[in-house]
């Protein structure tokens, strides 16, 4: 017996072929297994300026960013080193000097 993907969506392991389709029960998703690989592989992050960041890159901002919750801001130009690359809706995890940790949209910064 062969080992089926979770949904790439929910991440539910109960999931089953029908035709050359992976279908979710939970949440319905459908999805080609072919397509879903080549989509992991082909994850790569860009900066702003479109330069390739990888994990313990270091990174300046280029926007003034609020931050969420508290009336700081976390200032143009401020460097961030050791960055880690997330999957999610900000891509960046990583720690801010003053701040502590956070995490950073790659639209956001630019390689240093």
């Amino acid at each position: 017996m062969s080992t089926l993907p979770p949904c790439p969506q929910c991440h539910d392991a109960y999931t089953y072929p029908d035709g050359n389709l992976l279908i979710c029960p939970s949440c319905g998703h459908e999805w080609h297994p072919a397509e879903a690989a080549a989509a992991e592989v082909a994850k790569v992050w860009k900066d702003a300026h479109g330069n390739v960041l990888q994990d313990g890159d270091s990174v300046t901002l280029v926007k003034d960013l609020k931050i969420k919750g508290s009336s700081a801001v976390v200032k143009v130009g401020t460097k961030v080193k050791n960055i880690r690359l997330i999957d999610g809706d900000h891509d960046i995890d990583c720690k801010v000097e003053g701040f502590g940790p956070m995490q950073l949209k790659t639209e956001f910064v630019k390689k240093a």
